[in-house]
């Protein structure tokens, strides 16, 4: 009879619960321990790491360390001297490219705007072939000495003047003296052996004259 009791108290469902719940407490109370563990390990492998932070390096470590940042600093100057040698090499063979050009093709306008002149001449040659007009034949001629040197005048080429002016060493040179007719051409210019031209205000040719003494 007393054993019947007991089997019945075993079986009682009051009594699975409360194991159950003993259980689950347990298990509750095995894993806050674990995570405590976990988290006590984390926090020693980060006072480790910290403290190997803050560890001051030794003098091989900073010499091994200012040597890779000198390398990393040379190498990039390097990279930088090579664009800048690329650059200029290329500015350099450009510009020879052009002075070269210029060199060779500079007087195309020039002599572009010459070639009229010469059509003139070639027109004014044929005519004289058959002319019997020596002053007709004078005149062209001399419309179109006038031409060209309106032609030159517009590239900056200028006659230098030398009727009857005080010798200038820097725009004449005299070749000759000869007696002056009068007293107010002495040391004057009496003649023009040899037309003299400035570019844009240079001297290219000083005028040969004859001054009067």
């Amino acid at each position: 009879m007393h054993n019947q009791k007991n089997n019945d108290k075993d079986m009682n469902p009051n009594n699975k619960e409360t194991v159950r719940e003993e259980e689950l407490k347990a298990e509750t109370k095995q894993n806050s321990v674990e995570e405590e563990l976990q988290n006590a390990a984390n926090e020693e492998i980060a006072i480790e790491e910290v403290t190997e932070e803050a560890a001051p390096l030794s003098t091989e470590e900073q010499l091994a360390k200012q040597l890779e940042e000198a390398l990393s600093q040379i190498e990039d100057q390097k990279d930088k001297y090579l664009r800048l040698s690329a650059e200029f090499d290329n500015y350099r063979k450009r510009t020879i490219k052009e002075k070269a050009e210029l060199i060779l093709n500079g007087s195309e306008k020039s002599i572009s705007s010459m070639l009229p002149v010469i059509d003139d001449f070639e027109r004014a040659v044929k005519m004289m072939e058959t002319a019997t007009d020596i002053e007709a034949v004078k005149e062209g001629i001399a419309l179109i000495h006038n031409k060209f040197i309106g032609i030159l005048g517009q590239s900056g080429v200028k006659v230098i003047e030398t009727k009857e002016k005080e010798l200038d060493t820097d725009f004449h040179e005299a070749i000759a003296l000869i007696p002056a007719p009068s007293e107010e051409l002495k040391g004057k210019i009496l003649d023009c052996v040899q037309t003299g031209y400035t570019l844009n205000e240079k001297v290219i040719r000083h005028a040969k004259v004859v001054v009067g003494e």
